[in-house]
């Protein structure tokens, strides 16, 4: 379920990957940052970064481009692995 947050309040990013983005865009260095934070937003300023976003197993690098301002991080790294329904599961035949 997605809940939109407010218009007065800002879009959340944490704040350790603000000051690491603000950070880099000072230096106008380019490096690839690594985040547990699924729950940010993704914001103008990150245009251009590379950022690996941790999926429960292991960081998943994604390059941030002007398209996908607004959504959040953790849309673009699956958290779920489906192997397949069971070969023998009875209660879902007739």
């Amino acid at each position: 379920m997605t809940v939109t947050r407010s218009l007065k309040k800002n879009p959340f990013v944490a704040n350790h990957l603000l000051r690491k983005i603000n950070k880099l865009n000072t230096k106008a260095e380019k490096e690839i940052l690594v985040t547990w934070s699924r729950a940010s937003t993704i914001i103008p300023t990150m245009i251009g970064h590379t950022i690996a976003i941790y999926n429960g197993k292991e960081h998943v690098p994604i390059y941030i481009t002007d398209r996908i301002v607004g959504h959040k991080l953790g849309e673009f790294t699956s958290s779920l692995n489906f192997r397949g329904h069971a070969k023998n599961d009875n209660k879902s035949h007739r």
